[in-house]
């Protein structure tokens, strides 16, 4: 009993007191996240889907709260958040009515930008209470259209194209005066995305012939998305009748079948494909080629369709491009180049009276 413990056991009982402290403040420390995260748990289910709209990433990796962002909106009615699970069970969480009541107050351009970013990802998820919304609310998002700051504009233009989806709000959201007067990239394409994903009426067709010129210029400028997004609002046009001309009568660079070479993006080059299919197209029509149109030398008919084009030397080089849908486009439109509508069906040989493909090229 009196024995002096060696030098061997006073380690191990040292070993087992430290394993034991250290697994008791384990245990603590676990008491205390789960009584934490008990005191913080939502009143909707546990298995809710976390709030999309309430957590942004703020400058410099901060997180933004929405109680940073809208102090006003957190304390109005129920729960914070959106509750994407109530407005499975037919309720409203009210989280897009908040967002755009605090829209009405005064911000900064940033927590602006930061409600309308809110606004268009509840508009996505939470239909039922985005169908509620009334005009007013479509007329404050699109007030911000007017804001000095483009990156307010941007978020704008992104919640108007939201609400575009929602049936009862197809309107003719009139952004082209916008797209033509400012000059920034990332506004082009937020705008020109909301133009392609809204029906185009006839009563705006005179708006789309001032703008023409502009929607030219993005297309030949460097910038890739807006070029996409450009030319496929041209190629949706180039099928209107009425402005058929004014697309084709439209002023290009000397340098516009550059668009067409091998070097560029595939997603451009089908997309400039597709667009000059559908032009080759239209002035093939009998309803078009029944008037003797007039063209100014630099006009884009020229450019493709002229004399001395050399868009027939583009397209045989794109016939061998790598991507398949740029080959098979690059063949449609020599096949358009070469043979009438009129006369495609009726005739095993295709007219080959084109300038481009005329000289044994």
């Amino acid at each position: 009993m009196g024995k002096n413990l060696s030098p061997l056991g006073q380690l191990n009982i040292r070993k087992s007191v430290l394993g034991l402290t250290i697994g008791a403040g384990a245990v603590y420390l676990l008491y205390k996240a789960i009584r934490t995260g008990m005191k913080c748990q939502q009143p909707l289910s546990t298995s809710s889907p976390t709030c999309i709209a309430r957590e942004c990433l703020g400058p410099g990796g901060r997180t933004w709260l929405q109680e940073d962002l809208l102090p006003e909106a957190s304390s109005v009615g129920g729960p914070k958040g959106l509750a994407i699970e109530r407005e499975r069970h037919g309720g409203d969480s009210g989280e897009l009515r908040r967002l755009l009541n605090s829209l009405e107050n005064r911000h900064d351009e940033y927590t602006k930008g930061m409600i309308l970013h809110n606004i268009t990802r509840c508009v996505y998820l939470l239909e039922a209470e985005a169908s509620a919304c009334t005009p007013d609310d479509i007329m404050l998002v699109g007030s911000m259209l007017d804001d000095k700051d483009n990156s307010v504009k941007i978020q704008a233009l992104n919640t108007l194209k939201a609400f575009s989806g929602i049936r009862k709000f197809r309107l003719k959201i009139q952004v082209l005066e916008l797209i033509a007067t400012i000059w920034d990239s990332e506004l082009h394409i937020a705008g020109l995305r909301l133009l392609n994903n809204l029906p185009l009426p006839d009563f705006v067709h005179p708006q789309l012939r001032r703008v023409m010129p502009a929607l030219m210029e993005i297309l030949q400028s460097d910038y890739h998305l807006a070029q996409v997004q450009a030319i496929r609002l041209l190629s949706h046009l180039a099928q209107k009748n009425d402005l058929l001309y004014d697309i084709l009568n439209c002023q290009v660079h000397t340098n516009f079948l550059n668009l067409f070479q091998v070097k560029q993006p595939g997603s451009l080059l089908f997309e400039v494909l597709v667009f000059a299919e559908r032009l080759s197209e239209g002035r093939n029509t009998p309803h078009y080629r029944a008037v003797k149109w007039h063209y100014n030398e630099q006009s884009l008919h020229e450019a493709l369709f002229g004399e001395k084009s050399r868009l027939a030397d583009r397209l045989l080089a794109l016939v061998i491009h790598p991507e398949e849908e740029v080959q098979i486009q690059a063949c449609k439109v020599i096949v358009s180049l070469q043979c009438p509508q009129d006369i495609r069906g009726r005739s095993s040989s295709c007219i080959t009276g084109h300038p481009c493909f005329n000289s044994g090229e």
